[in-house]
């Protein structure tokens, strides 16, 4: 007797208990997550105002391994589709898009229901809309995703914040989806409110100084040390098997192997590309954030005014050619002779410990932000979930929540022992490789900021004194003394004028 014919993948579907979790948003992030986590045997339901994009996600999925996506091309059939509790996640752009998508779907949604908002959203934005949820019984979660196309489909670093029952709701279904590490998937809950956004936010401002870094790295050791793509990439290839072992080291070494498709001359594609930098919004959030908390972020807000200046392009040619006019050479101001190993030993060092200044600004306004608003996050935690599939993730990852699970009240990363130590060892590459920028006219905005970061905080000594007598002299601000307790102000004018006065 000949056995029976396996059942195709719509007959299973039709069959099957209807999909827990649902997805609506089907631009590139949200088709891949949503392949992810039917690839990790959770069977979903996608939608889009779009039937194409429904269209397209039911192909890959064919393609892929007839994962098990259902597709529903009106918002009632989607929702209706979804065993209770039902969990929808939003992958669509942040702003008035995401409240248009909950419109849309909420009259199908129950008590107890919940929606996952998985886009970059400002984080106030989500508090409000877990207070309108809350209205009407429903759970929010405000949900950092991190990885990318690549991280969404094979595992991304996820921040979910907002109503912990809506995490609890879905959480195997999370852990599956994510990142996996050997300490565990990239996911955890980061608190209430707003707090999942606010982390992924400061996520993109670190990372925003790591990209920064990497490309002042690159453009030392091409202009100071005269390196090829080739050895450029070399160069990235072999830090990425040491400490500074990272994903945007990796792929920046192979960004130098690849050659121009369209010109057929073997060049390579970086040096076709326009010096104009893009940007949505989180970086100047996080400085912004830092300001109003009164954290500093220097290395962040330097990468933030470095991508402005890039986007001068035209104004940047224009001021060339009238300095060069001037007498400004139009290349090196100086040229530096230096054995292209010890340059590259420097460069390396120099981005090392550049790089641990702009992790810890991140942390230190994660911590602050944590204490006004009672978050209680955990920092030695969201180093971890940041470990694998998030774009910042880094060998030195696993080191910074050593740090904080012994000192979870870690002032600075850089008063970490094992930190401390390896900063000092660092410094005189560090300070060699800024001066010599600065020497060659080269613009290294975030390692200067991330020596200028470490020097200050080191300081037991500040010339703020002076800022402070300022202050006082012209808006009787006040001033404290080193000598004695409480608030004084001074008449500086009119002791100046009798100090004058006996001298004359």
């Amino acid at each position: 007797m000949a056995s029976p014919a396996p059942a195709s993948p719509a007959a299973a579907a039709a069959h099957a208990p209807p999909p827990r979790i649902g997805l609506a948003g089907l631009a590139t992030m949200g088709q891949n997550l949503a392949l992810n986590i039917a690839e990790k045997g959770f069977p979903i339901s996608v939608y889009n105002r779009t039937a194409a994009k429904v269209d397209s996600t039911l192909s890959r999925a064919r393609d892929e391994g007839a994962l098990p996506v259902l597709g529903h091309r009106d918002p009632r059939g989607f929702v209706l589709s979804l065993a209770r509790p039902r969990t929808v996640v939003l992958l669509v752009q942040a702003g008035p898009a995401v409240d248009a998508t909950i419109q849309a779907l909420s009259p199908y949604l129950e008590p107890g229901d919940a929606i996952v908002d998985g886009g970059n959203e400002w984080y106030q934005n989500t508090e409000r809309r877990i207070e309108e949820a809350a209205a009407r019984g429903i759970l929010y979660l405000g949900m950092g995703v991190s990885g990318g196309e690549e991280g969404a489909r094979y595992g991304p670093s996820l921040m979910p914040g907002g109503h912990v029952d809506a995490y609890n709701n879905i959480r195997d279904i999370l852990e599956k989806a994510a990142a996996q590490t050997e300490d565990g998937a990239c996911v955890t809950f980061v608190g209430p409110g707003g707090a999942g956004n606010f982390v992924k936010m400061v996520h993109n401002g670190i990372e925003y100084g790591d990209m920064q870094l990497i490309a002042e790295a690159y453009d030392v050791l091409r202009r100071v040390g005269g390196l090829s793509n080739s050895e450029i990439a070399d160069v990235f290839a072999e830090w990425n098997k040491g400490e500074l072992e990272s994903f945007l080291v990796e792929i920046t070494a192979d960004i130098f192997t690849v050659a121009d498709p369209l010109d057929g001359s073997g060049g390579a594609l970086v040096d076709k590309i326009l010096d104009k930098t893009g940007m949505k919004g989180t970086g100047k959030w996080t400085v912004q954030q830092a300001a109003e908390l009164a954290v500093a972020a220097p290395t962040i807000a330097a990468s933030l005014d470095g991508r402005y200046l890039s986007g001068l392009k035209d104004e940047r040619v224009a001021a060339a050619g009238v300095l060069e006019e001037e007498g400004m050479p139009a290349g090196l101001l100086e040229t530096i002779n230096v054995d292209k190993k010890v340059l590259v030993d420097r460069v390396r060092q120099a981005l090392y410990a550049s790089k641990i200044c702009s992790y810890a600004q991140g942390m230190n306004l994660l911590q602050a932000k944590s204490v006004e608003k009672g978050w209680n996050l955990n920092l030695a935690e969201l180093a971890r979930i940041w470990k694998g599939g998030c774009i910042i993730r880094a060998s030195f990852l696993d080191r910074i929540k050593r740090a904080y699970d012994r000192n979870p009240e870690l002032a600075n990363l850089i008063v970490d022992r094992e930190f401390a130590r390896e900063m000092v060892q660092r410094q005189n590459a560090w300070r060699w490789v800024v001066a010599r920028a600065v020497e060659a006219g080269i613009s290294t905005p975030g390692m200067t900021a991330s020596l200028s970061y470490f020097d200050t905080y080191r300081s037991s000594r500040l010339p703020a004194n002076l800022i402070q007598a300022q202050r006082d002299l012209f808006g009787a601000h006040t001033y404290e003394r080193i000598d004695r307790p409480g608030s004084f102000h001074t008449e500086w004018n009119k002791l100046a004028r009798r100090s004058n006065g006996a001298a004359i």
